[in-house]
This record gives structure tokens, C-alpha cells and sequence, in this order.
């Protein structure tokens, strides 16, 4: 009776219905219930059945709101935790009421998206959880305002395109429920890739990320790191789920690839510290995405189980940097990174929580990214002994370059922010809230990268056999060992090869402040916009002045025929007309020719459905 009664608890509303509460609650007691629901979130992904739930029909359409799977239940888990941990730090760091309500809703979108079993409900939590989003952003004001204007452009786009696949899947399909078979072939497959690519920062749709992030209350920033992006890149899957063999899915993985080097790159070359991990994200969801590509273009559950795991692991060390980040900001006010140093005598706690992130990004051994990126380059590793495919040769490479960018990147950040020179700042350390949240999240990164079997047991294509895990690929069946020399190896090569590279690129490194060339889309939409703009409303006024100027002279010709006839006539060369006075003194037009553009096209439509009509009858 417990577990049915699970079946009927929708997670998605009782954080909705927490964000209600905070509003009206006293601050602590609706924080309180914040977390509590998010707990109620975690609880219920461990342990409700699976299956469909809450199935029904909308506007005559089959519909399953909540549907749970292993999938669904591994990314909700993730979500749960992590939600409780948000909370915790957003009440230590001085969130307001309104942002944490804001933040919730945005949660319970995020979470509905994940739990969906259905394309009609996916669609409605999608933009929910793009308006939600920018909301959370604008709660701040200042330069977040307009960094979230272009941030719901990029959304509001994607979201669109996603709208597009999935009518053309109903079209193809006859039907919104998920298959085995993901997404539609053909129209449907290419719309969800471009659309889905916006969330998930695909290069060249992906300047939203750094634009965006570092810019609102550090708490918002800890929110926004994983709920749109790691719940977009497990739709992702959903729609090139493994063994769908889709046409795309080779382009979708060597889009993994080069973001994960694209990512790296730019976030090595950044002096703001939430830039930085911005474009990490975009780093870290190209391992995801090369996953998701390479489980749908050959079968392999090693892959898959890569993505997904790496997915989640990403959901506890990519928030936990940005809390260990937006505790440096929060006590000393500065956001770049050079501008800091020696913290960790001043800060030991925010460093050990910023250590145990870092460890766990760049894959060390002994912490959980370590695992899942291991997973991830098995997958893609031509060589006989391990489960790759030729094809995906240069994958492997690609993937190499974005795990030595992100060692780089994170020896960097962690040097001059906590190691290099005497600290200027006399701040204290962490709030025990802030302290709780980061060393809960690092706990949890190095629980699953040394008790390693606990992450393979939720991975949904792994197979527990005898204490092995086992999976599937292309080349028959293989089993899991993440601590294998061969690993360790090259865990060791990776970490050798950055941290030379870094003692020699180190000074000319600090003096580089190179741009993203994506972010030209910003001043070209500006100015494209504005001249179009003044094209169009310049036209308008030109020619409805010519059409009321015209319109007035031809009212006053037919009131004074005779005044008109004797100003043609004088118009005309050799002709000589004496001068005339109007017997009524030409009256002044009395007609008001002035009307918006909305009564405009309104009176336009009526004449032109009279027409239509009359030609149809």
C-alpha cells in the first residue's frame, strides 16, 4: 500500500507546492519545507515502482504526467539531493524569500520534465522551466536583466523548435507517448536535435551559459548550474535513447566531442570565476552528449551508462564548485580570480569543498567524475581490448583534449584563487549552512568514486552479475573496471601532461583575455534588430503618410472640382488661368484618416475576408 500510495505522490507538485509556502511561511519554517519536498523528491525516486502513473488523456490525447524507470529514477535522485543541498545554501547565503520561491517552481519544472512518459507533458514543463529560469535570473536585477532577456531569446527559440519535433512526431507516430524508438526519424529527429541543442549548449547556440550564470545571487547560480541543462540532456536521451540508430547520432556525438574541447578551452582562458565554471558545463555535457551519440549509433550500454552517470555525478560536483565559488564571492566581493590568492588560510572549509569538486570534474582517482568519464573513454576506445567503434576515433581523441583542458582549467582556478601568493582579504570562512551544503555534495562525490559499485548499481544499463557489472556493446559483452591498471594509467597520464602544461603556460596564461567569437551573436542580433527595426517603422510612416496626404487631396478635390480643375490647369505649361475664389471658401476635410497599425490590419482583414468570400461564392 506504501509503494501505491508513492504512485499517486506527483513529485513535481509537492515542490510546486513548497515554493507556495516559502512565500507565506516565516523564513526558516518555509525553507524548511523547501528541503523537505526535495527530501519527499529524493525518497521517491528510490523506491516508487516503476511503470506509468497518473496516465489519463488531455484535449483527447493520451498522456502519462509521471512515469517512472530507471532512467528516471537515477536523474531524480540526483535532482532530490541536490535540490536539498540548494535550499540549505540559498537560506545560509541570504537568499530572499521571493528567489528561493522562484528557484522551487523552476525545481518542479526540472523534475516534472524528467518524470514526463510523454511528449505533450515534456513540452509544457520545457517552457515552464525556461520561464521559471528566467525569472530566477531577472530576481536580481541590474546586468542580470538583460543578460536574462537574451537568455530567454535563446530558450523561447529552443523551445519552439522542440514544440515543431514533437508535432511532427505526432504526425509520424499517431501518438505522444515515449517508444523504444525515441523521437521520430527525419523532420522530428532534426528539430529535437537543433532545439534540444540550445539547452544543452551546443557550440554556437551556447553563449546563453557564460552570458548568463555568473551574473545573478550566488544561490541562483547554484540552481541554474544543473536543472535546465542536465534535465535537457536526459531528454536528450529520450529522444536518441540506446539502439535507436538514429541518422544523427554520429553528429550528435563529435558534438559531444567538440564541446568538451570548445568548453575547456574558453574556460581556461576566463578571469571571471563563474565564467569559468560556466563553460564547464558546456564541457561537461559534451561527455554527456558524446554518450547519448555513440549509445544510440551502436548499441553500446557502456556508453549510455557513461552519459547517465556522468550526468548525475555532474549534477553533485558542478553545483558544489559553485557554491565553493559563490562563498569566495560572497565574502570578499570579488569575482575575479586573479584579484585573489592565498584564501585557503582565511577559508579552509570553502577550499576543502572547492577540492573535493575539483578532484571529482577532473576524474582523479578515488572520486566519482573519475568513474563516469572513465565509462565514457572505454566507450569510445577503438583499441581491440577495450568497446569503441573506429568511427568514433577521433571522438576519443576529442575527449582526451577536453579531460587535460579541464585538469588545466581547475589546477588554475584552485591555484590563484587559494594558493598563489598571501590572501588580501582578512573574511571569514563558510556559514555552517553554506559548509553543510558543499561538504554534503563532496561527500557524495567521493562515496561513489571510492564505493564505486553503488554508482554502477544505478547506472540503467549496467548488469549486476555475482558482484561484476556487466554491459553489452557492439563487440559482444564486457565488465566493468573502473580501477584497472590500464584506467589508473591513463588517469595518471592525463593529470602528468596538465600539470607540466600548466607550469608552462602559467604566466602567459594570466596575461591572455580572449573573447568567445560565438559571442558576436550578441552585438550583430542588436544592431540587426535595431536597423530592421527603424527599416520597417520609417517605411510604415513613409508611406502612410504618402496614402493620407494622397487620401486628403483627393477628399478636397471632390468638395472644390472647380479649385482642383484650375490647379491642374496651372500646372500645365503655356496654359493662363485667372485667379478664382472658392464661393464656400473650401471647407476643411472633417475626416480623421489617422488609425493604429492594430485598426489597420484589422479593417484589412475584414476587406480582405469580404473579398475571399465573395470569390468562394
Amino acid at each position: 500500500m506504501e509503494l501505491e500510495a508513492l504512485s499517486l505522490a506527483y513529485p513535481p507538485l509537492l515542490v510546486f507546492v513548497a515554493a507556495l509556502l516559502v512565500l507565506v511561511l516565516p523564513r526558516i519554517a518555509g525553507f524548511t519545507m523547501g528541503a523537505l519536498s526535495l527530501a519527499a523528491v529524493l525518497a521517491i525516486s528510490l523506491v516508487a515502482p516503476g511503470g506509468e502513473h497518473l496516465g489519463g488523456t488531455f484535449l483527447g490525447f493520451e498522456v502519462v504526467p509521471y512515469y517512472v524507470d530507471d532512467f528516471s529514477r537515477m536523474v531524480g535522485l540526483g535532482l532530490g539531493f541536490l535540490g536539498i543541498c540548494s535550499v540549505i545554501y540559498a537560506y545560509s547565503s541570504e537568499a530572499s524569500k521571493t528567489l528561493v520561491a522562484l528557484a522551487l517552481v523552476y525545481v518542479s519544472s526540472s523534475i516534472g520534465a524528467a518524470f514526463a512518459g510523454d511528449w505533450l507533458v515534456l513540452l509544457f514543463m520545457w517552457e515552464l522551466m525556461a520561464v521559471t529560469s528566467t525569472l530566477v535570473v531577472w530576481h536580481y536585477g541590474g546586468e542580470a536583466v538583460r543578460a536574462g532577456f537574451r537568455y530567454a531569446l535563446f530558450h523561447g527559440t529552443g523551445g519552439v523548435l522542440v514544440m515543431l519535433a514533437i508535432a511532427a512526431h505526432y504526425v509520424q507516430t499517431g501518438t505522444f507517448i515515449y517508444t523504444e524508438a525515441g523521437i521520430a526519424t527525419g523532420i522530428p529527429a532534426l528539430l529535437a536535435v537543433l532545439g534540444m541543442g540550445v539547452n544543452v549548449a551546443f557550440i554556437g547556440v551556447h553563449t546563453w551559459l557564460p552570458d548568463t550564470y555568473p551574473r545573478p545571487h550566488i544561490a541562483a547560480s547554484v540552481f541554474l548550474s544543473v536543472y535546465t541543462t542536465k534535465t535537457s540532456a536526459f531528454i536528450l536521451y529520450r529522444a536518441f535513447p540506446i539502439g535507436s540508430e538514429s541518422d544523427l547520432a554520429i553528429y550528435v556525438a563529435y558534438m559531444g566531442g567538440l564541446m568538451a574541447v570548445y568548453g575547456a578551452t574558453f574556460a581556461l582562458l576566463q578571469h571571471d570565476m563563474r565564467a569559468l565554471l560556466s563553460y564547464h558545463i558546456q564541457a561537461q555535457l559534451g561527455y554527456i552528449v558524446a554518450g547519448i551519440g555513440m549509445g544510440a549509433a551502436m548499441s553500446s550500454e557502456i556508453a549510455v551508462a557513461g552519459a547517465l552517470s556522468h550526468l548525475f555525478n555532474n549534477i553533485l560536483f558542478k553545483s558544489l564548485l559553485f557554491m565553493a565559488v559563490g562563498v569566495v564571492i560572497y565574502r570578499t566581493g570579488e569575482e575575479d580570480l586573479y584579484k585573489l590568492g592565498g584564501l585557503w588560510r582565511e577559508m579552509p572549509l570553502t577550499a576543502i569543498g572547492f577540492g573535493l569538486g575539483a578532484l571529482s570534474i577532473t576524474a582523479i582517482p578515488g572520486f566519482n567524475g573519475y568513474v563516469s568519464k572513465g565509462m565514457l573513454f572505454d566507450a569510445a576506445n577503438p583499441d581491440p581490448h577495450y568497446y569503441g567503434d573506429p568511427e568514433f576515433q577521433a571522438l576519443y581523441y576529442l575527449l582526451w583534449l577536453g579531460a587535460i583542458g579541464t585538469l588545466l582549467s581547475f589546477i588554475k582556478l584552485g591555484y590563484y584563487v587559494f594558493f598563489h601568493g598571501d590572501s588580501e582579504f582578512e573574511v571569514a570562512d563558510a556559514k555552517p549552512g553554506q559548509t553543510v551544503a558543499m561538504l554534503g555534495l563532496g561527500g557524495a562525490c567521493l562515496l561513489f568514486g571510492v564505493w564505486w559499485e553503488g554508482l554502477a548499481d544505478l547506472a540503467p544499463t549496467l548488469h549486476a552479475h555475482g558482484g561484476h557489472f556487466t554491459f553489452a556493446y557492439p563487440g559482444g559483452e564486457g565488465t566493468l573496471h573502473p580501477y584497472s591498471p590500464s584506467h589508473l594509467e591513463t588517469a595518471g597520464i592525463l593529470t602528468g601532461v596538465a600539470a607540466v602544461t600548466f607550469a608552462v603556460v602559467r604566466k602567459p596564461l594570466s596575461k591572455l583575455d580572449l573573447g568567445d567569437p560565438a559571442m558576436v551573436v550578441y552585438p550583430v542580433t542588436y544592431y540587426g534588430s535595431r536597423w530592421t527595426m527603424l527599416v520597417v517603422t520609417e517605411t510604415y510612416a513613409a508611406v502612410d503618410a504618402a496614402v493620407v496626404g494622397a487620401v486628403k487631396r483627393c477628399y478636397w478635390a471632390g468638395n472644390n472640382p472647380v479649385l482642383a480643375v484650375d490647379a491642374a490647369a496651372r500646372r500645365l505649361p503655356l496654359v493662363d488661368v485667372d485667379e478664382r475664389q472658392p464661393t464656400d471658401g473650401g471647407r476643411p476635410s472633417t475626416i480623421h484618416l489617422r488609425a493604429s497599425i492594430g485598426t489597420t490590419v484589422l479593417l484589412l482583414t475584414l476587406v480582405l475576408t469580404v473579398v475571399l468570400w465573395l470569390l468562394v461564392v
